[in-house]
């Protein structure tokens, strides 16, 4: 096998990566943090492979990305859907397994974005109409890693999953367990 053959992999790693998160309506900061494309790289895929060969369009989103936490516990059901991600991305691989201080510089890379991809994937599968975008995941993950201002914790009751804004004293179940005579109860 010649060195090139290991770049061509690499490359079409890359490509085949950055193609996902275009379709997930990822931003090109996004997929350029992710893969390491330029953003001309990025925009000649989007071009090349998606405005140009598909009948459906995807979206291009412009501006900063998704940057509030208070996003993911606003309401019992997007506190719900933020713990199916986040179970999911523990189980797929993509949460360290220690909070890490510089997460948004420390967890991109090809494999972590992968296993995005598939917890994203799977999350869209688990969750009828699911509200948390792409995007909003990516900042999920790394809100989480970091620790600062979401944290991973277990319900009281079931001990499931939930996220929780770090700050708050409330909000210790999940939605199961507050909709059920126990969890009202504390029995």
């Amino acid at each position: 096998m010649r060195i090139s053959d290991d770049r061509y992999s690499r490359d079409r790693q890359r490509f085949d990566l950055a193609l996902r998160f275009i379709h997930h309506e990822a931003r090109t900061r996004t997929i350029r943090t992710w893969t390491g494309l330029t953003d001309d790289r990025i925009r000649k895929l989007y071009r090349s492979y998606i405005a140009a060969g598909s009948s459906a369009k995807v979206a291009r989103h412009r501006g900063k990305s998704p940057r509030q936490s208070a996003y993911f516990t606003r309401s019992p059901r997007m506190r719900h859907e933020a713990a199916v991600l986040a179970s999911v991305c523990y189980l797929l691989g993509v949460m360290p397994a220690t909070q890490v201080a510089d997460a948004a510089r420390h967890l991109p890379g090809m494999q972590r974005g992968e296993a995005l991809c598939e917890a994203f994937e799977t999350y869209r599968r688990l969750v009828p109409e699911p509200r948390i975008s792409f995007e909003h995941a990516v900042f999920l993950i790394a809100a989480l890693a970091c620790g600062d201002e979401l944290r991973a914790a277990h319900c009281i009751d079931c001990n499931g999953l939930i996220v929780v804004d770090r700050l708050a004293m409330n909000g210790r179940r999940c939605l199961a367990c507050e909709g059920s005579p126990q969890g009202k109860f504390g029995f």
